[in-house]
């Protein structure tokens, strides 16, 4: 999660709603519940963008739709992409997995844009390749974790020319064929990021750029997005979890580590560091890149 200094109320608001959705595509398995509840939630973003919301979420939320220009093709295009997830498991190629991750992520990089602080219009096209991009990192990342729900998002052209087999990335049967096409998808996934800050403009680069990273994983690897955020400036608070966070986070120099499980020294800690101008600049100043 992304905390920035200021307008966290509606950006939490978009994370949850989005999250909503992702729950029901990953946690109800009955195929004709889970459109029916995609389908509830349509009427609902429908309802709010109205005036009327009903759940918690988007009731927290609709203050910031009006402030914002959130309008509602833009939340039904989130839940679109989702609900590909209950019909298409798989991708031919870069460009077909593409529309997914627009709906699903370059969609909500737009939205988050516009409450960050967007002046200029090329603010777009940076916002929507950053989400690109962050897909592409989850994509990567949840490799293993998607093979157990039968899914594969590593496009088909790509796993043909490392000549990695569908089922050896169901079973999660690692081979230096299975590292080759991970390095070249990583190294695509670095393109990305670098594009996206390429036409980022002068003048949002402030607005845009996060204050704080805040990692709440009870159990987190080698996060590669905690690693490009203390690359690009952004300091993390984290809990001291198994394995990652203590390997890329100096307690107190870039970052802090809290005691696991803890979220109210987690919340104190990011709070603290929010408050204290001088704290969060010296974290900021002795991140790397």
């Amino acid at each position: 999660m992304l905390v920035f200094p200021a307008r966290q109320r509606s950006e939490r608001g978009i994370e949850a709603r989005v999250g909503l959705d992702r729950a029901v595509v990953d946690e109800v398995h009955e195929l004709d519940v889970a459109h029916a509840k995609l389908n509830w939630w349509r009427q609902e973003v429908q309802s709010a963008c109205a005036g009327q919301a009903q759940h918690p979420v988007m009731q927290a939320l609709k203050p910031g739709l009006l402030a914002y220009g959130i309008s509602a093709d833009r939340l039904l295009a989130v839940i679109d992409g989702c609900e590909m997830d209950l019909t298409q498991n798989r991708y031919l190629d870069r460009l077909g997995l593409e529309r997914y991750a627009h709906l699903v992520a370059g969609v909500v990089g737009e939205v988050s844009a516009k409450i960050f602080g967007q002046s200029e219009q090329a603010t777009t096209t940076y916002a929507h390749k950053l989400g690109l991009a962050f897909q592409w990192t989850n994509i990567l990342r949840d490799v293993g974790e998607d093979a157990l729900r039968g899914r594969i998002y590593l496009p088909i052209d790509d796993l043909q020319k490392h000549d990695v087999k569908a089922h050896e990335v169901l079973n999660r049967i690692d081979s230096e064929r299975f590292q080759s096409l991970m390095k070249e998808l990583c190294a695509y996934n670095h393109q990305l990021y670098d594009e996206a800050l390429a036409v980022l403009p002068e003048a949002d680069k402030r607005h845009q750029k996060p204050g704080l990273m805040m990692c709440s994983s009870r159990n987190e690897g080698f996060s590669i997005t905690m690693l490009q955020s203390i690359q690009h400036g952004c300091p993390v608070v984290s809990f001291d979890c198994a394995y990652g966070p203590a390997e890329l986070i100096k307690d107190g120099v870039n970052g802090f580590l809290v005691k696991p499980q803890s979220v109210t020294d987690l919340a104190d800690t990011v709070c603290r560091v929010l408050l204290d101008a001088d704290l969060h600049q010296r974290l900021i100043s002795q991140c790397a890149g």
